[in-house]
């Protein structure tokens, strides 16, 4: 099995990790904003809706996992074949929900380009971005070293 060890700097990543929780805790309650539920009839419609937050709250557990007792101690996370493909969704999952309640007046282009003055934002906004920005990066390192996707 393939094993990445990623080192992160505890002074950067544990204030995001407060913006990513917070995101989180919201994905384990409701869907994702990118699921839409409204053409579904009204008895399949809460099956799905409860089944995908079941799976999104798994995915959530797996992301928020990485950063557990290794992580405070050493800085470290381990990206591994097993944990990729949910990680990968958590990330999604929550930059979505980073953009729709947080970062709603940031265009997609903006937020994908990483080309906004940082010092302009507001510190939540800033804090929201840069979490946005760690989530995104935390998907590259998966597909360029693990890629679920493509096996």
């Amino acid at each position: 099995m393939r094993v990445i060890e990623v080192r992160l700097s505890l002074e950067v990543v544990v204030p995001l990790l407060e913006v990513v929780t917070e995101a989180a805790e919201l994905l384990c309650e409701e869907p994702s904003s990118a699921v839409h539920l409204a053409s579904l009839p009204d008895d399949l419609r809460e099956v799905w809706r409860a089944d995908l937050v079941g799976s999104q709250k798994s995915d959530i557990h797996q992301l928020l996992g990485l950063f557990g007792e290794k992580f405070f101690e050493e800085g470290l996370v381990y990206l591994d074949e097993q944990n990729a493909e949910p990680v990968l969704r958590a990330c999604a999952a929550v930059r979505l929900q980073l953009h729709r309640r947080q970062l709603h007046g940031l265009s997609e282009d903006e937020l994908e380009s990483g080309e906004i003055e940082v010092a302009n934002l507001t510190e939540p906004l800033r804090r929201a971005f840069v979490a946005y920005l760690f989530l995104a990066t935390l998907q590259e390192l998966i597909l360029s070293h693990l890629n679920p996707i493509g096996e």
